[in-house]
């Protein structure tokens, strides 16, 4: 079963190359003649993936945006219907999306869910209401945002550290009854060995967040390279630019532009987990 959601939004003139000469002819650069857009209705599909032909009701179809993880599609005949606005009058133009790929792959791919609570968070970002000519508002949102971002990186390393650095470290592995009974903990023990002074223990265990803030850093660092370092077709508003545009914002070519935003970003949530990592270990109980 589809899903299938009719909207009505401005389309850029141009797309990204394709690899097929058909998808190059498709998506060269073209400006639309003024007047009114055909309007387009949105096919998407199910969880259980479809090809295009099946969506589009039409064997002869082209990609028109995206790549072969996920892609937009249009009928053969429908691929210039910028530049042909008044031959789409009767209707909107079909184009179906083609996401099955992204949830194909390994068991890896579940790490993905240590995510999902900053994915809530950029989620609120976008949907600030409209402000025109409040800039001072919208920074105001942006900075609250952000800084809700970095509070869930200090409370997800931070129940890393009292896991591993307190319960398991200090409380357990510096009693002998509860080390003996967690054999993994033995060489923690008081008087076992090198590792059983508390300083070393607690440095041992400051290895776990140190290396799940790493995990962040990594998972955040690979969705960088493969799309928000990817240019847009051409110059124009990086999404970072404050206020929207007319058209609004995803119609931007550099909306999903975010290599240096992202970037920053990045190595402030990292910056924040491991100072959080060196409190836990600094600061007494």
């Amino acid at each position: 079963m589809r899903a299938v959601k009719r909207t009505e939004r401005s389309l850029r003139a141009d797309r990204p190359a394709a690899d097929h000469p058909a998808d190059r002819a498709a998506t060269r650069p073209r400006t639309p003649p003024p007047g009114p857009r055909p309007a387009l209705e949105l096919l998407v599909h199910g969880v259980g993936g479809t090809t295009p032909q099946e969506m589009l009701d039409d064997p002869h179809t082209v990609r028109v945006s995206g790549d072969d993880t996920a892609a937009l599609y249009r009928r053969a005949a429908d691929a210039d219907a910028e530049s042909r606005p008044e031959g789409h009058r009767d209707g909107p133009v079909p184009e179906a999306y083609v996401w099955c790929n992204l949830t194909s792959g390994d068991g890896s791919r579940a790490l993905w869910l240590l995510l999902l609570p900053f994915m809530v968070v950029n989620l609120a970002h976008w949907m600030r209401p409209t402000t025109r000519g409040r800039p001072r508002t919208v920074r105001l949102y942006g900075l609250l945002v952000r800084l809700t971002g970095l509070t869930l990186t200090v409370l997800f390393v931070a129940a890393a550290c009292e896991v591993a650095l307190d319960l398991a470290a200090w409380q357990c592995a510096g009693t002998r009854a509860c080390a003996a009974r967690h054999s993994w903990l033995g060489f923690l023990a008081p008087g076992a060995g090198w590792w059983s002074t508390p300083g070393r223990r607690l440095a041992l265990a400051a290895a776990i967040p140190t290396a799940l803030t790493g995990l962040l850093w990594y998972l955040s660092h690979r969705t960088w390279s493969a799309y928000e370092s990817q240019q847009p077709p051409h110059h124009g508003s990086a999404p970072e630019a404050e206020g929207e545009s007319a058209d609004g914002a995803l119609s931007r070519p550099g909306f999903w532009y975010g290599r240096r935003l992202v970037a920053r970003l990045r190595a402030a949530h990292t910056a924040v987990g491991l100072l959080t990592v060196a409190a836990a270990l600094a600061v007494p109980a």
